[in-house]
């Protein structure tokens, strides 16, 4: 048996507009709430921006869990820590290259028109440490996996995947 298996779980950062937004909608729930016995439709207002506000939590706080399991890379959205949904697999032998974003390995694959799926943190950080896994010819996924997932991945297809 020569299966390997690694999860990594990566949360994305939540824009500064959504925020923004969310706290202005729970403002508002307030202010409607505290003028519900004067004007009887703030009711129906108070919950629309409540509920609001709850939806704005629900697909902002993110997170991207990563199943790698006998040569299948898995992604998983989970939304506010309660909601779990499959948006992706990825069979190995099917991946034309992965490697570090700015690495010069993708170079030959800059100017392609592909879909772009984003299931890394959001950001760009100082070092970068997001790969571009370019599937099938048609997608472009944007990962921030682990050390250890890059690892593994890399013993089992060491010519498609790099690290450096």
């Amino acid at each position: 048996m020569n299966d390997a298996y690694v999860e990594c779980l990566v949360k994305q950062k939540t824009s500064l507009m959504a925020k923004i937004f969310k706290v202005f909608l729970i403002v508002l729930a307030v202010l409607f709430f505290l003028a519900v016995p004067f004007i009887y439709i703030s009711f129906f207002l108070m919950l629309l921006a409540a509920g609001g506000a709850y939806l704005v939590h629900l697909f902002t706080n993110l997170e991207y869990e990563y199943l790698y399991l006998d040569k299948e890379l898995t992604v998983d959205k989970v939304m506010a820590k309660s909601r779990r949904k499959r948006v992706g697999v990825y069979r190995l032998d099917r991946m034309e290259i992965m490697a570090p974003i700015k690495s010069h390995r993708l170079d030959s694959y800059r100017n392609r028109s592909v879909k772009v799926k984003d299931y890394s943190i959001g950001e760009e950080l100082e070092p970068d440490l997001r790969y571009a896994m370019f599937y099938e010819g048609g997608e472009k996924i944007l990962l921030s996996p682990s050390p250890e997932l890059i690892k593994v991945m890399k013993n089992v297809d060491p010519r498609k995947i790099f690290s450096d």
